[in-house]
């Protein structure tokens, strides 16, 4: 083990293989888990009940963490945006959405983390900011559970609920995906329910059935946008390689796997999405896949010459689509005066762009 390790991009029994390679007991593993996760600890010289020669010894081979919190942006709505830097100078943002109204009219005490997967994107959906600067890499394990960890220690508050719908295409970054929300769903890590992880994906048909076949039950958040090939190809590179037949044959096979509904996330795009034609065709899709719908009015991104529909054609959009039976809802605006937004989350390539972004 020459190399540098992230502990929180460790599951247990790894950590556990490797301090047996280091001649040190299984057990030592639960020790140092229980003073990351449980007692938040961020250097070895803390492990009080590890002896001192094995302290310095993984001081030499580990790191605990792998962010460093550069800037963090709070909205008038109080949605909360935070920079981090990651080892190789690279940013990636996250962004804790302030909590709903439940039905009882009670402010709920939820905190959801929206979370990024890939420094940049590579798919280029014609609404979003974070594909603007093309695709830098894939997140490693640690810079995922990463973010969860450094948001609780920044925020003061004990994330509930993450969804997988920050910077990058999640299930492009598979295996990754998948073993940081083995840590993040782990009792002995960040211990979040299955069911409060959702993973969002602009349709990614090969990896939804790989993602049914993962025992977890997590939530599905499919980035649909389009009800139709031709308007949706406008709006989703994706769908050339994986028209809306193959995308749902995909979540025909997931729906079989899974107990709960798949969400689709439908952005409202002024002229080019929101007919009464498209709100039919939507209707019609979703109620094949028992799906439900989060209509969402665009929002603004510098450099795209989309513009969001009036509040008239978003209310009847919705009205359609609740008339047809499905069960659909028109999203209030958050974040959007931080640029924390969804689809405002962009790539930073260079300091200076990350000092005019802080500055400006």
């Amino acid at each position: 083990m020459t190399r540098e390790k992230i502990i929180t991009g460790l599951t247990k029994e790894e950590l556990e293989h490797d301090l047996l390679e280091l001649g040190e007991p299984k057990y030592r593993a639960s020790q140092v888990i229980e003073w990351v996760y449980n007692q938040r600890v961020t250097s070895f010289s803390e492990m009080s009940n590890l002896p001192e020669e094995l302290r310095q010894k993984l001081s030499l081979i580990y790191r605990i963490t792998a962010l460093t919190p550069v800037h963090d942006s709070l909205s008038n709505d109080t949605t909360k945006k935070y920079l981090y830097q990651l080892q190789d100078g690279r940013y990636i943002e996250s962004v804790i959405i302030p909590a709903s109204t439940n039905v009882n009219g009670n402010r709920s005490t939820r905190q959801t983390l929206c979370v990024s997967s890939q420094v940049g994107c590579a798919y280029g959906c014609k609404f979003c900011a974070s594909g603007l600067d093309g695709f830098a890499r894939d997140l490693e394990p640690s810079e995922i559970t990463g973010q969860l960890l450094a948001v609780e220690e920044e925020s003061k508050k004990k994330i509930n609920n993450v969804v997988f719908m920050g910077m990058g295409e999640p299930l492009a970054n598979f295996k990754n995906l998948m073993h940081s929300i083995k840590i993040i769903n782990a009792e002995w890590g960040l211990g979040i329910g299955a069911r409060h992880i959702t993973v969002s994906t602009s349709g990614l048909a090969p990896e939804i059935r790989a993602i049914a076949d993962q025992p977890l039950q997590i939530r599905l958040a499919v980035s649909l946008h389009g009800a139709s090939d031709k308007v949706r190809e406008k709006i989703m590179p994706i769908n050339k390689k994986y028209p809306i037949n193959d995308l749902i044959e995909s979540l025909q096979y997931y729906n079989s796997k899974k107990k709960h509904k798949i969400t689709f996330e439908y952005i409202l795009i002024h002229g080019i999405n929101d007919s009464e034609e498209q709100a039919k065709s939507l209707a019609k899709t979703a109620s094949s896949l028992r799906a439900k719908i989060n209509l969402i009015p665009y929002n603004k991104v510098e450099g795209l010459h989309w513009e969001r529909p009036p509040e008239t054609t978003q209310k009847k959009f919705l009205s359609i689509l609740i008339k047809n039976g499905i069960q659909a809802t028109l999203r209030k605006e958050k974040g959007h005066d931080i640029e924390a937004a969804c689809g405002q989350l962009r790539l930073i390539k260079e300091k200076s762009e990350m000092a005019q972004k802080i500055t400006g």
